[in-house]
């Protein structure tokens, strides 16, 4: 292995370690401001059950994935020099906005787990508005530098160097402001969606249990409302990168050729040699339609770019391939809990439903891990479109299996221990019928918050 491929081996390992726990810490506060929010309005045990239960899964994964964030900003430095002397100027900013998000939200949390009894409710339900905004801002700012590597802005090069560097303008790039929205509802989707799939699988063991009812319907409300609007957003950002990059989107889409009136093409084996997608299924003129809204249009295809440029298609195409599926799915999925909605008024009486959610609960971490390998390899061979080649900014250290050898016995560890935390959290959730539920250790919680004046009596 050469030191590149250990660099980068490294870097997607621990990437794609973080990326879960830096989703989570998106979607799961949400989930949590909405359980108090019912509390405050219902006056329902229950609601604080769900709530505490959430805020303390929001402590323990915001705890490893402040960890595993702190192992890639030194990663950066240490791997890629190159990269970080030269952009380091260009997207700091971005950066230090990020870190500043982070601790706000890691601030705020604090409050919010130990301002029970001592906030108003007022306060500590905005304590707990805080921890979920700060952590969608920190989202934002680390994909607007990312959308930097996608499309650079803001600077002028001069022998080699960035000079007249505008750091503003490098961070509302026209890649990053696009995926921005894309990374945050997908963050919704996918933790809406594994969270709905714990309860629901509860739910079929427990049809009659209030906490995991209530926390079902929480969980798909979120994640299926996203997943519903991140086609919307999927298909604008790829009009993006169809004008901006333009070999990552034949790549995308296995065009191998550039011609008008292309199509939209399902599935299929990119074959180098020959230069096409054999086996695919194929949709006249889609992608022509799709991307330029004219069925006859232009679409650029990989022999537009010399072809040590190109990136990895096969690798591209199927993690491409991997996200659109998984997010249909999804989609449908909301869609079927929207009409029993609709139907019914309920979706925690269908056994088909409750099921077909606990299929679909991991479906949103592989959207995006598939999704950010499609962008991050579809960008190669540059770390910086256009501008500077990855190979360029790798580290000349050597010996780099030594580090990926102990940084992937860590994250086994971590991953193990956040594994065995979450079980018992789960296991311990409230069982058995409503009358019951609301009693016990638990009720004489809520009567004590209340006395505390965390909570008005409802009337």
């Amino acid at each position: 292995m050469t030191d590149l491929q250990a660099a980068r081996t490294l870097m997607t390992m621990s990437l794609g370690f973080h990326i879960v726990f830096a989703v989570v810490g998106i979607g799961l506060p949400l989930m949590m401001v909405v359980a108090e929010w019912r509390w405050l309005r219902t006056g329902e045990v229950v609601y604080l059950t769900l709530t505490q239960r959430w805020a303390k899964g929001t402590a323990v994964l915001f705890a490893i994935g402040a960890i595993s964030g702190t192992v890639l900003s030194f990663q950066l430095g240490l791997l890629w020099p190159g990269f970080m002397a030269w952009a380091g100027p260009i997207i700091g900013l971005a950066f230090s906005l990020e870190g500043f998000a982070f601790f706000t939200e890691a601030i705020f949390l604090g409050l919010y787990l130990y301002g029970w009894g001592r906030l108003s409710p007022a306060a500590h339900l905005g304590a707990g508005i805080v921890v979920a905004l700060s952590g969608a801002a920190s989202a934002l700012f680390v994909v607007l530098a990312n959308g930097w590597m996608q499309t650079p802005r803001g600077f002028r090069i001069v022998d080699a160097q960035p000079t007249e560097i505008d750091p503003l303008a490098a961070m509302l790039n026209p890649s990053g402001l696009f995926q921005v929205p894309h990374m945050i509802l997908a963050a919704y989707a996918a933790t809406g969606f594994v969270v709905a799939g714990i309860h629901a699988f509860r739910l079929l063991r427990d049809p009659d249990n209030q906490f995991h009812q209530r926390a079902f319907v929480i969980a798909c409300a979120v994640g299926g409302v996203s997943a519903l609007f991140q086609p919307v957003s999927g298909d604008i950002l790829a009009k993006v990168v169809a004008k901006h990059q333009p070999a990552k989107l034949a790549a995308f889409e296995g065009q191998f050729s550039t011609e008008s009136g292309a199509p939209f093409r399902l599935g299929g084996i990119p074959d180098l040699e020959q230069g096409r997608l054999r086996y695919a299924i194929e949709i006249p003129s889609a992608l022509s339609l799709m991307l330029y809204l004219d069925p006859h249009a232009t679409v650029a295809g990989l022999d537009a770019v010399p072809r040590e440029e190109w990136p990895p298609v096969g690798v591209v195409r199927a993690a491409f391939q991997i996200m659109i599926l998984a997010g249909i799915w999804m989609a449908a999925v909301a869609l079927w809990g929207a009409w029993l909605w609709w139907r019914r008024g309920s979706i925690v009486h269908s056994r088909r439903f409750l099921q077909a959610t606990v299929g679909t609960a991991p479906l949103g971490f592989l959207a995006i891990e598939a999704g950010w390998t499609a962008t991050e390899v579809g960008r190669q061979p540059w770390i910086i479109t256009g501008v500077m080649r990855t190979a360029e900014a790798v580290t000349p250290m050597p010996g780099l299996i030594v580090p990926l050898i102990v940084f992937a016995a860590l994250y086994l560890f971590l991953a193990a221990a956040v594994a065995w935390v979450l079980f018992h959290q789960i296991g311990a959730s409230p069982r058995g019928k409503p009358d019951r539920q609301d009693s016990g250790e638990t009720r004489r919680e809520a009567l004590t918050v209340r006395a505390s004046g965390i909570v008005e009596k409802p009337e």
